[in-house]
């Protein structure tokens, strides 16, 4: 049987899934928005409503809804009292907005390699990252997969650091039965369009510390108080407020998370089954400690020694054209983005400063992750069918059979 990159029929041409799941509930809740002309999150209902019932489900006393995670990330680092000049130990392997956010705060991220078995900050180098310029750690929770807040926790003890989690993929997941977002002094989620709960941008800060919440509330209504006159303003802010629109689908968004969530664990359970049986194929290892996984998106680290000495890029380009939407992931490190190895943080592009040399930086698991292991399929895949997954399992096993085929 001949690859579908070189002429052949395809394993599948049945499309996965596709993201958003919407109904009725998101259809109503919009019309009740517009029917009540209240539609900024200061006059209406929707808002509060969404951020009690996010913030008690993730055991969290205090839920302040924003117009997109990465706005979150910074308001929750101001708020916990991250200064400039302060220093924020990120993982070398995320989206941009993590390290972005402590740039946005006027702090300087520290990049810190990642574990090969969780794609999570590896926790045994985060010390040797610490200096008195140290205020914070800011560990992703990535994929859904808690980081080890055990460890993040007391490190940051015994430093006097505060923990800022970035859970923008982590709706639900929880470490040790502890739902994450909460365990720290704050916590964000996204609600952007490709999340597993999303009304198109938004996101959310969760805390249990109220001078946290206070400040966060502060900096995203132009920094008013809550004992203050409307045309009283107290602190640096700026509007970041949610609308009651976002809010409305969230709610709805959120009332079938449970079904979803089950739907991508089943599915991910059964990947690892299928994939970990085939040479060159790593999926990443589940803990007893992650008691709860979001799932948004399954991970496996490629191999090409057993497919012929073939790139990743290679393997990918011919997974899809077998039918498997297949994502090479981010394509290198955060510190090697163009932004961070020219300093470009100022109006412009102009460079600016910081006292540290991002040039420099090697994160071996991170580089290896961008550039030769880490292959992902997103959370729309894993809402599959048994067969779906059987189908993906297939393709792997087809390419692996015929990848001396490959050409490049």
């Amino acid at each position: 049987m001949s690859l579908a990159i070189n002429g052949g029929t395809p394993v599948r041409t049945m499309p996965f899934p596709v993201w958003p799941v919407w109904g009725d509930e998101e259809i109503e809740g919009l019309t009740r928005v517009i029917k009540s002309g209240k539609w900024g999150r200061l006059a209406g209902k929707e808002s509060e409503c969404f951020e009690k019932q996010f913030a008690e489900a993730h055991a969290a006393k205090h839920g302040i809804a924003i117009n997109s995670g990465t706005t979150a990330l910074r308001i929750a680092l101001t708020a916990a009292d991250v200064d400039a000049g302060d220093e924020v130990i990120v993982p070398a392997y995320t989206f941009i907005a993590t390290a972005s956010a402590a740039v946005e705060a006027g702090a300087v991220p520290i990049f810190v390699d990642i574990d090969r078995d969780t794609y999570n900050i590896d926790v045994r180098l985060i010390e040797a990252a610490i200096t008195p310029r140290t205020k914070a750690i800011m560990p992703v929770h990535f994929a859904g997969r808690p980081a080890d807040m055990d460890a993040i926790m007391k490190i940051a003890a015994r430093h006097h650091l505060v923990v800022i989690e970035d859970a923008a993929q982590a709706w639900g997941s929880a470490w040790k039965g502890r739902p994450v977002g909460a365990i720290g002094a704050a916590g964000c989620f996204s609600f952007q369009s490709s999340k597993n709960i999303n009304c198109g941008e938004g996101g959310i800060i969760l805390t249990n510390d109220d001078l946290v919440a206070k400040y966060a509330r502060s900096h995203h209504n132009c920094g008013r108080s809550e004992d203050g006159l409307w045309y009283e303003h107290f602190y640096f802010g700026g509007n970041y407020r949610i609308t009651e629109f976002q809010s409305a689908v969230l709610l709805a968004q959120f009332g079938r998370y449970e079904e979803l969530k089950a739907i991508r664990r089943a599915n991910l359970d059964l990947l690892n089954e299928l994939l970990g049986c085939i040479e060159g194929i790593s999926p990443l290892p589940m803990q007893e400690e992650v008691t709860s996984h979001s799932c948004h998106l399954y991970i496996f680290r490629y191999d090409k020694r057993a497919f012929a000495g073939k790139s990743k890029q290679l393997f990918i380009d011919a997974m899809r054209k077998e039918g498997i939407p297949t994502s090479p992931g981010y394509s290198i490190p955060l510190y090697k983005q163009p932004v961070f190895m020219n300093k470009s943080f100022g109006p412009r592009g102009r460079k600016v400063e910081l006292p540290v040399d991002y040039a420099s930086n090697f994160c071996p698991e991170s580089e290896k992750a961008c550039y030769e292991e880490a292959i992902w399929f997103t959370q729309s895949v894993l809402l599959g069918t048994e067969e779906d997954m059987q189908d993906i399992a297939a393709a792997v096993r087809k390419i692996q059979q015929h990848a001396d085929e490959l050409k490049g």
